[in-house]
């Protein structure tokens, strides 16, 4: 196959064959490969492709440019369907959420280069994949709490299975990941340097169709870094004391009592973003906690986005993220203790699971 998937969508992504390696390429640089609907169907087209032809040894994602792999949805054509009384969020992240599925169930080997910015939509095409490559541009992020969204595409399955409460405070904080923490929150797999990736990028088009994982797994660990601590790994003890609790009340109030410069910081960065996220976040990364499949935590997420596509706080965080660029969003309500429960228990209710068709349960696995 020379560029048989590449007929779809051609514009905003590229999918090509190099020799026994298939490359998908996300190819909206200047907006830094933002997914649009057409792109989430034009992988999913490349991926039929891929898996069924037998020529066809790794898959490989990347996005095109030198600043990042994606930063997510492109929320301003959500924005742009909010304003116009559409229904693109309930067909846009249904479809992306049975791909993040796809993606995790996929038996042949799935590469991810996580180069530079990889936000929202970008950790679902990645994260979930059995090989996860980050680098030392990498800023990876869940920051949705700060548009009035919620970590969805499975980042809830994510994060809530990261060492201690680790993945409780970049929920909740949206601050970005390096490539240690990256790899200590189980987002990430190996660090390879920009400069060695081309020679493992190399390495992978050479091996012979109906290579394993295990010889993948070989492949990047020849050219990986050395594992190091990531900054916010250091603060572990700090974050796992402050944000074990059942509401952002009690955090709040624990980091409130912390002297430390970083509780500080955690708190008052906290304190920007959408207290109804933050609220239905938590509720989310604590029932995750005790899901048995990613699935699960799609299914829910799903009906909780339907919720957000609804609330004022999304498209307000849009527009003072995007559209005003004021970065003042007025969040309803204001403060975290003015969401009542009744507001939380509405992202909550059964909605969408028919519509939602997932592939087999994914577990965590080696």
């Amino acid at each position: 196959m020379t560029d048989t998937a590449a007929t779809v969508a051609a514009e905003n992504l590229i999918a090509r064959s190099e020799g026994p390696l298939g490359v998908i390429r996300l190819n909206r640089p200047g907006a830094l490969n933002a997914l649009t609907l057409d792109m989430i169907r034009s992988i999913s087209a490349a991926l039929d492709v891929y898996e069924t032809d037998p020529s066809i040894a790794v898959i490989l994602i990347e996005g095109a440019g030198d600043r990042g792999f994606c930063a997510g949805g492109d929320i301003r054509g959500l924005y742009d369907s909010i304003r116009s009384g559409g229904d693109l969020g309930k067909v846009f992240w249904r479809e992306e959420y049975i791909l993040n599925s796809r993606i995790a169930a996929l038996t042949k080997p799935y590469v991810a280069f996580m180069d530079g910015i990889v936000m929202g939509g970008g950790v679902g095409l990645s994260a979930h994949g059995r090989h996860r490559v980050v680098t030392e541009t990498t800023k990876l992020a869940m920051p949705e709490a700060g548009i009035g969204f919620i970590p969805d595409v499975g980042g809830t399955w994510l994060l809530s299975h990261a060492p201690g409460e680790l993945g409780t405070y970049f929920a909740l904080s949206g601050q970005s990941m390096n490539a240690a923490d990256a790899v200590r929150c189980g987002l990430a797999d190996v660090c390879i340097a920009t400069t060695r990736w081309p020679e493992a990028r190399a390495a992978l088009a050479r091996l012979a169709p109906g290579a394993n994982n295990g010889m993948v797994r070989g492949v990047l660990a020849h050219y990986a870094s050395r594992k190091e601590l990531g900054p916010v790994e250091q603060q572990k003890a700090l974050i796992d004391r402050t944000m074990a609790f059942g509401t952002v009340e009690e955090i709040m109030g624990a980091l409130l009592r912390d002297t430390d410069p970083f509780a500080q910081a955690a708190r008052q960065t906290i304190l920007e973003k959408s207290p109804i996220s933050l609220k239905v976040t938590l509720r989310l990364l604590r029932a995750a906690r005790k899901s048995a499949s990613l699935e699960e935590c799609l299914v829910r997420e799903y009906a909780a986005a339907l919720e957000v596509f609804i609330n004022r706080d999304f498209p307000e965080g849009i527009r003072a993220a995007l559209i005003d660029k004021d970065k003042m969003p007025k969040w309803q309500p204001s403060t975290i203790v003015g969401v009542t429960p009744e507001m939380v228990d509405a992202y909550f209710a059964p909605r969408g699971a028919e519509d939602l068709v997932l592939p087999m349960p994914h577990r965590l696995s080696a």
